[in-house]
Parts: structure tokens; C-alpha cells; sequence
């Protein structure tokens, strides 16, 4: 007897297959850009425009799980507020995304603070610096960590966060974008013991994947960062250029990352940061940045981190170590130096290791937090989705060959049932 499987699944076909037309067309996030040019970092779709205030009695809230976008000139301080319950653990961040081009003193970046409205700072956070003459979105966090023991900024109630721009002399007096988010980690249930950090793991990168590097068309940043798994993967930088991809990090397992240039110009040009490789946490908080001279010869930039633990936190907040304290996406930045003449082919190669493990016993849904394989993050589009079902690895006619013939099979399936056009059944 046929078996009915419910009216909504010609739909779904339908829907698939317009997801895999729109998808192919979002395909590349520098589309909107010059030919040939590097690509300004894209906002989040529907960020909510905010302007922070020079007075701490009158900076905008800024509410969970939503991003808001701002910008902030050189030596700028802005004030927002935040709201923070008693039982999460809060990480605000910010991104400062300085238009393609532009040069930067040394120690030109962001410093941003959570403090109590008297003033108690909640946790430290490093400033972000571009370390050189050239610019690139970077992004910091500052947090407040529940703790078992009586401390500051334990209590719920309205906080201070700050952005600050350090530095005077980059872009020449003007603002740049910054992008704020604000996410909150559910604490651990009542009485639960605090997971414990791994005793022992290795440094030691793992061979690299063999194979043909698959296609990738990296993201201008967090929001539209194209997502990638183990094995190796190519891109095109062009000079200037910062590209994102993301990698989903379970509990217990360590991230190697391998950027390679291949050969480019010969004219005798020199850039001593040519190639720089960083890494950013699910909130946006940094974990490790190298770079590497670039004379147009192959090179390559190495980067390897500890496991994701719970513990990591505990480790101090500005260790490489620390960062990895939670499971979910890890946001991988690749630039290129505006200083070399040409773009350059680059293969990015990317070894998970290690076993997933289970999650500390938390309070709460840490994915419906953002704080989970299965979320893409705040901000981000739908590309989680196309990775899915293997977009990354099918041409753009393949794609529509596939949504198509999805759509005409179900249509040959369905057969009008009991007056009901909308029933389709299967034997």
C-alpha cells in the first residue's frame, strides 16, 4: 500500500534547487568588487548600524546574538553597553576593518575593555596591533567568566564595553568600520566539576593531505567566510587581498594549518610580511597570527594549536592555548601584502586531529549560542548549507543539473489522493 510522505516534500525539492541557483551566484563574495582588486570586508547580513558614545552614560546597548556595525576614527574611544545575566560567560568583540590599501603605523589597532559601570575591569584582552605598515581586519574580545568564588562582574546588570582605536596615524584621520558582537557561553550546571584540560597532546603537524587541492573561494571576513575541512585547498590572492575560510573544531581535537604561495614575480621585489596566516575562535577572539617574507619564490607559513578544551580558559587569557576553549568554527585569515606587485595562487592546508570529544555539562544549548559545529556563527550566510551537500567540489552546472532532476522526479511522483494534489507517496 502506498505510503504517504507528506505534500511538503515537492516543496522542499523546489526549495533546494533555488538554493542551489542562488548559491551559485554567491559563489564568489568578491564579486561586487574590481576586477583584479582586493575586496572590502562585507558586513553581516542585517547588522543594525549603531554609534557609540563618547560618554559612558549614554553608549547603545548592545543585545546577544546580534551584530551591529559602527565606525571609529584614529585615537577614538567609544562607550556601549551590555547587559549580563549571572549564570553566562560573555565575550564581546571587535572587528576594525580598514578599507584595502590604506597603510597603518606599528602599533595602529584596537583596544577594547568590559568593565562595570564603577569602573572594575572584568577581564583583560589584548589589543590587536596590524604589527606593520599594512592593514587587514583584525578583531579582539574582551569577557566576563563566571566563577566559582566571589570576584568582580559576577553579578547580572548593565556593563561598559570600549573600543578603542590606538594609533594617530592611520588612514589619515579617517573612520573605518568596526563590527561588534555580543555572545554568551551558558555556564556549567549546578554543582558539576569543571572539566579538566588535556595532560598531554602533541606539536607535531601531521603529513600533509595528498590529492588534488579542491577550489575554494575564500570570504572578505568573519560573516562570509567560506567553509573548509581536512584536506587541501586553493585560492587566488590578489595583493592587498585577506581571505577567510572556517573550519568546524570539536572538543578534543587540535587545528594544523599550512598557507603556501606558489612562485610569482621575479622583478627583484621584497615584502618582509608577504604572507601572514592568523586564527580566530568562535568569538571572534585570536589565537595565533605568523607571517613570512615573500621575494616570489614558494613559501609557506605553518600554524598548529592546541586542543579545544573547556580548561584552555583557565590558562590565562592571552596564551594561544586559552583561546581554544571552546568547540565549534575557527576562522582562518590568509593575506597577501599590497606590497607585492601580483596576484599569487595559494594552497591552503588544513589537518584536523584527534578524536571528538564529549562537552563539558553545560547549563543551556551552547549551539543555539553560537558555540556549536552544527551553527554558523553570528552573522554568517548560508554557505554552512552549500558545504553540505559538497558544493565546494561541483561545478555550477552540475548544481543545477542535480536541483533540476530533484524537482522532476518528485514531480513524476506525485499522484492526487483523496482530493489532495499536494500528497505525494512512495512504495
Amino acid at each position: 500500500m502506498p505510503r504517504p510522505v507528506g505534500g511538503a516534500a515537492a516543496g522542499a525539492a523546489a526549495a533546494l534547487c533555488m538554493l542551489l541557483l542562488t548559491g551559485t551566484a554567491a559563489a564568489d563574495p568578491r564579486a561586487d568588487d574590481a576586477p583584479g582588486g582586493a575586496a572590502s570586508y562585507r558586513p553581516a547580513q542585517g547588522s543594525v548600524p549603531v554609534t557609540g558614545t563618547e560618554s559612558s552614560a549614554d553608549g547603545p546597548q548592545l543585545e546577544r546574538a546580534k551584530v551591529y556595525s559602527d565606525t571609529i576614527g584614529p585615537g577614538q574611544k567609544k562607550y556601549y553597553r551590555v547587559r549580563l545575566d549571572d549564570t553566562s560567560n560573555a565575550f564581546v568583540s571587535t572587528v576594525l576593518a580598514p578599507p584595502p590599501g590604506t597603510t597603518s603605523g606599528i602599533l595602529d589597532g584596537i583596544q577594547v575593555d568590559l568593565i562595570s559601570t564603577g569602573g572594575t575591569p572584568c577581564g583583560s584582552s589584548p589589543a590587536a596591533y596590524f604589527g606593520g605598515d599594512t592593514t587587514r581586519p583584525v578583531a579582539s574580545y574582551a569577557s566576563r567568566r563566571i566563577k566559582d568564588d566571589a570576584g568582580a562582574c559576577q553579578e547580572a546588570g548593565d556593563y561598559l564595553y570600549t573600543v578603542t582605536r590606538m594609533g594617530a596615524k592611520s588612514g589619515g584621520g579617517a573612520e573605518w568600520p568596526i563590527e561588534l558582537t555580543y555572545m554568551a557561553e551558558p555556564g556549567l550546571k549546578l554543582g558539576a566539576a569543571e572539566p579538566q584540560a588535556p595532560t598531554s597532546w602533541s606539536s607535531e603537524a601531521p603529513s600533509p593531505a595528498d590529492g588534488t587541492p579542491q577550489k575554494v573561494s575564500g570570504g572578505t571576513g568573519f560573516n562570509d567566510a567560506a567553509a573548509v575541512d581536512d584536506g587541501i585547498w586553493r585560492d587566488d590572492l590578489q595583493p592587498g587581498d585577506s581571505r577567510f575560510y572556517k573550519v568546524p573544531v570539536a572538543w578534543g581535537q587540535q587545528l594544523f594549518l599550512r598557507a603556501q604561495l606558489a612562485n610569482g614575480t621575479t622583478d627583484g621585489s621584497f615584502s618582509v610580511n608577504g604572507l601572514r596566516l592568523a586564527l580566530y575562535n568562535t568569538a571572534r577572539g585570536p589565537v595565533s597570527d605568523k607571517s613570512i617574507a615573500y621575494r616570489g619564490a614558494p613559501v609557506g607559513v605553518d600554524l598548529g594549536t592546541a586542543p579545544a578544551a573547556y580548561a584552555n580558559r583557565f590558562e590565562g587569557e592571552s596564551t594561544a592555548e586559552s583561546a581554544m576553549r571552546f568547540q565549534g568554527w575557527y576562522y582562518v585569515q590568509v593575506t597577501l601584502d599590497p606590497k607585492v606587485p601580483r596576484g599569487v595562487p595559494m594552497t591552503l592546508n588544513v589537518g584536523i586531529e584527534g578524536e571528538a570529544q564529549p562537552g563539558p555539562p553545560y547549563d543551556g544549548d551552547p549551539e543555539a549560542a553560537g558555540f556549536g559545529i552544527g551553527d554558523t556563527g553570528p552573522g554568517s550566510g548560508e554557505d554552512l548549507t552549500m558545504r553540505a551537500i559538497g558544493f565546494a567540489g561541483i561545478g555550477a552546472g552540475t548544481v543545477l543539473v542535480l536541483g533540476l532532476g530533484a524537482w522532476q522526479l518528485l514531480s513524476r511522483r506525485r499522484r492526487p489522493a483523496d482530493g489532495d494534489p499536494g500528497v505525494v507517496y512512495s512504495r
